[in-house]
């Protein structure tokens, strides 16, 4: 018996519940199945879509949400994985598709995990999850297009929510001098705590712009999207790069081909969820090496699991700073 979160839906209405589960409710899976015990989860902004049924992320009910999750292996049929050790899981449909991580016992395919680096507690790797996972493979997109500390500033969107605290704590640390945008002129501490030079209004960006703007940004990692993105795009310097992960503003770009053409910006898309392996691994290796662990305790709130509904809520709220981590 274990614990979790069920999500159900029929004509009578959607549901989120805590429920006491029978072990062989797990979902089987195919080729290399991994056993394991999930002991902190985390809320990402597709959680939060999911508990809330704000949007229509899960394709397969009943379902457990829980897109991430990190803890201990109890039985393994994949070469890779034996019981006892310990893993962190992003991505790959769970949450969606299969049967996800807000729960006290998941069945994953041992394709989809990655060995916990040493330098890290289960506990950390959630306060980190998706979305610090996700502002890892910015920061490595912008470095594989040539972005060094001190070309110039960097400009973080969303910057008080997980990718943006994330991202700025590992820019600052690598050296980058990084403008953060955020609509909360409250967290303007907080984020210069993470290693923020300057806040400026996200509402700067939050309406059309023209399509070519003053210069300004040597590199960009945005997880909004729509107007932000466009007017990001049209002031970013040449030959800079912009890392796109997110659309909390919206999923449309309403911007124009002069930034790629006159000015030679280049837009790197951002995925996290089927990302190959090696990326993966070598993702939550430079977490390792370039976040400093101090930092998390700053940006996370912690909550058991019986909470997550109430705190998706205040997710699609925009009420949130950094991450929520939940205790199973």
């Amino acid at each position: 018996m274990f614990d979790a979160l069920l999500l159900q839906k029929s004509e009578t209405g959607f549901s989120a519940t805590l429920s006491t589960l029978e072990e062989d409710r797990l979902p089987a899976v195919p080729n290399g199945a991994v056993l394991v015990q999930p002991e902190w989860s985390t809320l990402n902004y597709k959680d939060a879509l999911a508990l809330t049924n704000r949007s229509p992320v899960v394709r397969v009910w009943p379902m457990v949400p829980g897109i991430d999750g990190a803890g201990t292996v109890l039985a393994s049929e994949h070469p890779d994985w034996a019981a006892g050790d310990r893993f962190v899981h992003n991505g790959w449909g769970v949450g969606e598709t299969h049967w996800g991580c807000l729960a006290q016992r998941a069945r994953l395919k041992g394709d989809w995990l990655v060995k916990l680096p040493g330098a890290f507690s289960t506990r950390q790797a959630m306060a980190i999850g998706t979305a610090g996972y996700t502002a890892m493979l910015c920061v490595l997109a912008l470095e594989r297009h040539g972005l060094q500390p001190g070309d110039g500033e960097v400009l973080v969107t969303g910057a008080s929510g997980g990718v943006g605290s994330v991202a700025i704590a590992l820019l600052a640390r690598l050296g980058h001098r990084v403008v953060a945008a955020s609509g909360k002129p409250q967290e303007a501490a907080y984020l210069q705590t993470l290693g923020a030079t300057t806040v400026i209004d996200r509402a700067e960006f939050a309406a059309a712009g023209k399509p070519l703007q003053k210069e300004r940004w040597a590199g960009v990692v945005d997880a909004l999207g729509s107007h932000t993105l466009a007017n990001a795009l049209a002031q970013t310097r040449y030959g800079g790069v912009v890392a796109a992960c997110g659309l909390a503003q919206g999923m449309d770009l309403p911007g124009s081909v002069a930034p790629f053409i006159l000015r030679n910006v280049t837009l790197a898309g951002i995925d996290s969820v089927m990302a190959p392996l090696a990326l993966r691994q070598q993702a939550w290796d430079r977490l390792a090496k370039d976040l400093d662990p101090a930092l998390l305790e700053i940006m996370v709130t912690e909550i058991g699991l019986a909470e997550a509904p109430a705190a998706a809520e205040r997710i699609m709220a925009g009420q949130v700073r950094g991450r929520y981590v939940v205790r199973l």
